[in-house]
């Protein structure tokens, strides 16, 4: 890739990846590496800024992390954000100190008049901001060349800037939706000072996408793809075949754990519509019996890896023979941004904390015999999503809610059953169906029942019941990274649960998650 570039510096902020998803908006590639590595990134990436993320640490503490001497000595313009406004303060001779007053939630910023009309960081911005604060310490004194631009109540030095060597920086979040204007911000960030055109766009993604999958691959590589109906994996497998077209075998699992009807819709979809080469494999009763007394979520998911790579392995080999050569040495799937981080699954995001396993990055097997081609590695949901409406995928693939790759099993806490399987099917074809209905479900962004390992007692037909517990779970979200849980009208919620203690065996209670992520996950495991 030859775009311009912004360095993201991750030093352990949850918000982090925000800020690369807020650049790309801006049509401007943002890569977010390790602080520690800023060294090497510089000297690999060419950037043309560098933002300096948040952390949950203070720059006083001993081993606290520091600002590499390759981020000053590039000249490059830098901004720093909350974590890296302290480090720039106390780095290049300021003093910081624990406030006398925490800072969290919403604030209002206003920047000094003079600043307004001359710092491009504010151009066309309003002179009060509302902003997201998340610190507790706080700068004292600026170090030399620095001046204030910015103030809250509880931050005399909201933003600072050292305008000859373009360096900025502010104590607020911009990247999280509740600084409405932070992407502007942003935009004035990497656009006016860093001087980006922005190229970032999904045309120039795929054109040389398709060419680093035919470099990677070579001209005589075959590869087989994970194909499981949604968007990630079916853009990931339209690219390889746009690169390599017939030396692309996809291959379609039914573990057993997917939503009611799917396994027909796809294979047809796919076979059918897309034109490309599928395999459906039936492995209902491998899964099942990888899952027996399994309750821990972390083992559901490496255990479903797992059994993914050995039936991959086991129709690899398969199609070697028919396809005259050795073996397929690559497996393509759908890994986007937020599976690799929250995994904490590469020196890049070391700095972060492993949410959840994805089945997909930290379960896969250390022995497996594949080279993993994936396209989408660096990609948020939303920009997949942009690139399958360039490749010109059906609607109903490039809007469908996300389905993880552990389907039901880790929507069922506790054991997974065929039978439970069967009741919470029911339960989730219910609720998507009533959505539908209501037209609501492009309104929201992933929707699914959770069967809890809960009875409670209840009463039907004058009669005691003792019966599972089931809950619904609605988010909006532009990026997965966040969420916020859907305020879904009272009378759906009501038709919904009502179908379901009638039409469902063995539930006669059904809850509404109202938990929003963080603190919550999406998923319930």
């Amino acid at each position: 890739m030859n775009h311009q570039t912004i360095l993201v510096l991750d030093y352990g902020s949850q918000y982090s990846q925000l800020i690369c998803r807020r650049v790309r908006e801006a049509q401007v590639y943002a890569e977010l590496i390790s602080w520690d590595r800023a060294a090497e990134a510089i000297a690999r990436l060419q950037p043309t800024g560098i933002i300096l993320s948040g952390s949950p640490n203070s720059v006083y503490e001993p081993n606290a992390p520091t600002l590499p001497a390759a981020v000053l000595e590039s000249g490059l313009p830098i901004l720093g954000i909350c974590y890296g406004l302290q480090l720039l303060a106390y780095t290049l001779g300021g003093q910081v100190s624990l406030g006398r007053e925490k800072e969290y939630g919403p604030a209002l910023v206003e920047i000094d008049p003079q600043a307004a009309q001359t710092i491009p960081l504010f151009a066309n911005l309003p002179t009060t901001l509302q902003v997201w604060m998340s610190h507790g310490d706080r700068v004292e004194q600026l170090p030399a060349g620095f001046h204030s631009v910015a103030h809250s109540n509880n931050s005399p030095l909201a933003a600072i800037a050292d305008e000859t060597r373009q360096i900025y920086a502010i104590q607020f979040h911009p990247e999280v939706v509740h600084t409405p204007q932070g992407k502007a911000l942003l935009e004035n960030f990497v656009k006016r000072i860093c001087g980006c055109t922005g190229d970032w766009t999904p045309g120039n993604f795929i054109q040389e996408t398709v060419e680093r999958i035919r470099q990677q691959v070579g001209p005589d590589g075959h590869v087989i793809c994970g194909l499981s109906g949604g968007v990630d994996s079916a853009v990931a497998a339209t690219l390889v075949h746009k690169a390599i077209g017939d030396r692309l075998a996809c291959v379609f699992v039914d573990h057993g754990l997917l939503r009611k009807d799917e396994a027909p819709q796809v294979i047809e979809t796919f076979q059918q519509h897309q034109g490309m080469h599928l395999i459906a494999v039936d492995a209902k009763e491998d899964f099942l019996s990888d899952l027996a007394d399994i309750t821990d979520p972390e083992q559901k998911r490496k255990r479903i890896g797992a059994r993914f790579i050995r039936i991959f392995e086991a129709e690899a080999a398969r199609l070697a023979t028919a396809w005259g050569v050795n073996s397929p040495a690559f497996l393509a799937q759908g890994t986007l941004y937020p599976d690799v981080i929250e995994s904490a699954g590469s020196d890049e995001t070391r700095n972060a904390r492993t949410i959840k396993t994805h089945h997909n990055v930290g379960g896969l097997p250390k022995d497996m015999t594949f080279k993993l081609i994936e396209p989408l590695r660096m990609l948020f949901k939303d920009e997949v999503r942009t690139v399958g409406d360039a490749l010109g995928l059906p609607e109903e693939i490039v809007w469908r809610h996300p389905f993880p790759g552990p389907g039901l099993a880790i929507r069922i806490l506790g054991e997974v059953t065929w039978e439970r399987l069967e009741t919470l099917r029911h339960a989730d074809a219910i609720f998507l169906e009533e959505l539908r209905k209501a037209e609501l479900y492009r309104q929201t962004s992933q929707v699914f029942a959770v069967l809890l390992p809960v009875r409670s007692v209840g009463v039907m037909g004058d009669g005691r019941t003792y019966g599972n517990a089931l809950a619904l779970r609605a988010v909006t979200t532009d990026d997965f990274m966040t969420a916020d849980w859907a305020r879904l009208p009272y009378d759906l919620l009501a038709r919904v649960s009502n179908r379901i203690v009638n039409e469902v065996d063995g539930v006669n209670r059904v809850v509404y998650d109202i938990s929003s992520k963080p603190p919550a996950t999406i998923e319930w495991e």
